[in-house]
């Protein structure tokens, strides 16, 4: 299938969904993809218990702490991610950082998370509440439903509904679930574009994106979560 073929398909089954049809889950389990185990990812600054790893169910437990990211053993430029997750408690924060360069991982020596990259935003819906509860602001600037935005020295172009300062790719509808339960992302990057599906909808994305090559990453950000079942896709 080439990338043509590929843009078509999805664009179709957007139009679908846009007119209330059933939302179609990518499961990654096509001829072409492949599983993301823990031979295919490099701890960067976490501790030695912050990750574990159960192949044989396909989980990615994270505690959290303290804050980093695991990174995947090879870079890729385009390619389709399925990925599911679960934060397993409320107001819980992670992401899914995608084409982050390799200076910028050498840069974390201590915890934190990359100077350089796009991150997919994973949020426990609660999040928008405690945030405003322990800041005293408002929480207008970021949403809990899959944010697509630049790191750092990264670049994008984001796609409408936009964040307030223009960065954020906004989702256009609030599709994430509550802590506890699993959310699905399907990813598609190609050619500097990068399009979110969360749980069957498309919702948010940009184009123009720099760099359009780099490591993906999964964000241990101070609350547990699990990933699972993630599996790639490589395109030309």
């Amino acid at each position: 299938m080439t990338v043509k073929h590929i843009a078509a398909t999805f664009l179709i089954s957007a139009s679908v969904a846009a007119v209330g049809a059933p939302a179609a889950i990518i499961t990654g389990e096509e001829p072409g993809w492949t599983p993301l185990l823990e031979a295919d990812f490099a701890d960067v600054n976490g501790e030695k218990d912050t990750w574990s790893f159960d192949d044989a169910a396909k989980v990615i437990s994270c505690t959290g702490k303290p804050v980093g990211v695991i990174r995947s053993t090879k870079d890729y430029a385009n390619f389709e991610l399925v990925v599911e997750w679960m934060h397993e408690k409320e107001s819980g924060n992670s992401g899914v950082f995608v084409w982050t360069s390799k200076a910028a991982l050498d840069a974390l020596t201590k915890p934190g998370l990359p100077g350089e990259g796009i991150e997919v935003q994973v949020l426990d819906p609660g999040f928008k509440a405690s945030y405003e509860k322990s800041s005293g602001k408002p929480s207008d600037w970021f949403t809990c439903h899959g944010d697509v935005f630049p790191v750092g020295k990264a670049k994008m172009t984001p796609y409408p509904p936009l964040s307030p300062n223009a960065v954020r790719s906004y989702p256009s509808a609030e599709n994430t679930k509550q802590h506890g339960e699993w959310n699905h992302y399907y990813i598609r990057a190609i050619n500097g574009e990068i399009r979110l599906w969360v749980n069957g909808t498309e919702l948010s994305g940009g184009k123009d994106c720099q760099p359009s090559k780099g490591f993906l990453c999964l964000e241990s950000e101070g609350s547990p979560i699990k990933f699972r079942n993630l599996r790639i896709r490589e395109l030309p």
